[in-house]
């Protein structure tokens, strides 16, 4: 009997047969879901040991099972591990380098798909408070009271506003990103 089970969302069915095929025999149970509404249903009723969630989903998007995910701790624990044939799809809707789940580029091959197992694996393990939004980077979350502690401010108020300015600059940076994945974007069809 397979010791892990490993849920795979995602509507292409060639994703979905290419990952069971690619995981070493007898040590997983795939299940499979081609959308991200029955994604979401299933990983809350199976014991499930890693998702792998495609990013663009019908129904209810990835970055929609990733919201819903993180409202529930026991959800948040499960590694995971996020495909996309778009990186820029991705960096949009969280910061790079993605800290609580792995990256896994579509096409992949069997290595590729070992080694985001594995980083998703030792990702979950790392603690986190409970998250309504995407992740922030670790640098970011520690800067502000060291920073604070450093001149003296040690009000939570402080605190929580100069948090609130780094989550305003992250949400700013990331705008900029898209406008620049845009402008790329442009470029490279005006080239052609």
């Amino acid at each position: 009997m397979a010791s892990n089970k490993i849920l795979v969302i995602d509507d292409t069915t060639v994703v979905r047969v290419k990952v069971r095929e690619m995981l070493p025999p007898g040590n997983f149970e795939v299940i499979e879901a081609k959308d991200g509404l029955e994604g979401y249903n299933l990983m809350r009723q199976e014991k499930v040991s890693l998702i792998m969630l495609d990013f663009l989903l019908p129904k209810m998007s990835g970055w929609e099972v990733f919201q819903n995910i993180q409202t529930q701790p026991e959800l948040r624990k499960i590694p995971l591990v996020i495909m996309s044939g778009r990186k820029e799809e991705v960096t949009e809707k969280f910061v790079e380098p993605f800290e609580y789940f792995e990256f896994l580029g579509k096409p992949f091959d069997q290595k590729q798909l070992i080694g985001a197992i594995k980083s998703a694996m030792v990702k979950s393990k790392i603690p986190r408070s409970a998250l309504n939004t995407p992740p922030v980077s670790s640098a970011n979350q520690q800067l502000v009271p060291a920073t604070a502690a450093a001149n003296g401010v040690d009000s939570s108020a402080d605190i929580k506003l100069l948090n609130d300015k780094i989550v305003k600059m992250q949400g700013e940076i990331d705008n900029l990103k898209k406008q620049l994945n845009q402008v790329v974007t442009f470029i490279k069809q005006e080239i052609k």
